[in-house]
């Protein structure tokens, strides 16, 4: 059997991603690539991570996100780049004078793909027979995400800190956040004065009296589409916007629980995911419009929302996000002719 490497951080080593079925539960984050892994081994390769199969005794090279160290060139006609991470954390996945270390690339960004050296891939889940059955909703709206902050000039945490602050003002009652990193104080700087963080005495104390505190918050969650099937609405805020194509578990996330999302984020969202599955932020001026919509939607209206979520993720259109299509573009493109089903 041929073999590919997976070209990956030591976090994944010893085929983590592929072997700990653990990973899939819930929305299945990870069950692309254990499907990515079979699909191959049909096809007569084994795909096991560098630490396992070396890139030197390997026959293909599968790069997972563009490497801090450049590639070696004499490997281009073998080596493939899945570059999935967003700007904020790989800002190299974007560069294209890195691109030429790679024969294709599998990217989201819609802007770079021509289907022929750039290939589109989606975040993707297994999702089938995973709708959560709406149930009867005790609160109104959530946020479920962690306390996060970025110089990007497209970072959407900073649009999220003026929501939370919004709600704790005007209607705290309506809202509830949850996460990690919203009940302590952040340490920032250089990377000695972030060893503060893991300090936890010091950062209750810095937190009691320097830290933001929010009226709102309620803790972390061990299950977040429990929590968020409780609510009518869930806000889904990518971690950046101004992209083509950048579309992530945000948006599925309140789909899978039976709750609507109030989505920000990719600038052709339309072009995926159907208007009338959920409530688009850019459609109001400010958080009083959108919120007094949200408060006016009558019960029949909300139900209309749920209904369209459920067909949309029974339909043909909803597979392009599937572990199963991620699997065979990666597999097709990589094996060309060798490839069958």
């Amino acid at each position: 059997m041929k073999k590919i490497s997976f070209i990956t951080t030591k976090c994944y080593h010893k085929n983590l991603l592929f072997r700990n079925r653990d990973y899939s539960s819930e929305i299945g984050n990870y069950d692309k690539y254990i499907k990515l892994h079979e699909l191959f081994r049909e096809n007569g390769y084994f795909l096991a991570t560098n630490d396992i199969n070396r890139p030197e005794e390997s026959d293909l090279l599968l790069y997972f996100d563009m490497p801090s160290k450049n590639p070696d060139l004499k490997y281009y006609d073998k080596s493939f780049l899945l570059a999935l991470e967003s700007p904020l954390a790989k800002p190299r996945n974007l560069d294209k004078k890195l691109h030429k270390y790679f024969k294709k690339i599998f990217t989201w960004n819609d802007d770079h793909v021509d289907n022929n050296k750039y290939i589109k891939i989606n975040y993707s889940f297994n999702f089938q027979n995973r709708v959560k059955q709406a149930i009867p909703k005790q609160k109104f709206s959530c946020l479920i995400v962690s306390n996060k902050h970025s110089s990007h000039p497209n970072e959407l945490y900073s649009q999220r800190r003026k929501l939370i602050n919004w709600f704790n003002l005007n209607y705290v009652h309506k809202f509830d956040l949850y996460g990690y990193g919203w009940g302590a104080f952040k340490f920032r700087g250089n990377k000695y004065i972030r060893l503060l963080n893991y300090v936890p005495f010091l950062n209750d104390i810095w937190y009691e009296l320097f830290g933001k505190k929010y009226k709102a918050y309620k803790g972390t969650v061990s299950n977040k589409y429990e929590i968020m099937s409780k609510y009518k609405f869930a806000f889904s805020y990518e971690n950046i916007s101004g992209y083509n194509g950048y579309i992530t578990e945000k948006i599925f996330d309140p789909f899978l629980a039976g709750t609507v999302p109030i989505y920000l984020g990719s600038e052709n969202i339309l072009d995926y995911i159907p208007n009338n599955t959920f409530i688009d932020i850019r459609n109001f001026k400010d958080f009083d419009h959108l919120y007094n919509y949200l408060t006016n939607l009558n019960q029949l209206e909300y139900e209309e929302y749920l209904h369209n979520i459920n067909n949309f993720l029974k339909s043909k259109d909803a597979l392009r996000f599937s572990s199963d299509t991620f699997a065979k573009t990666i597999v097709e493109n990589c094996l060309s002719d060798e490839y069958h089903l």
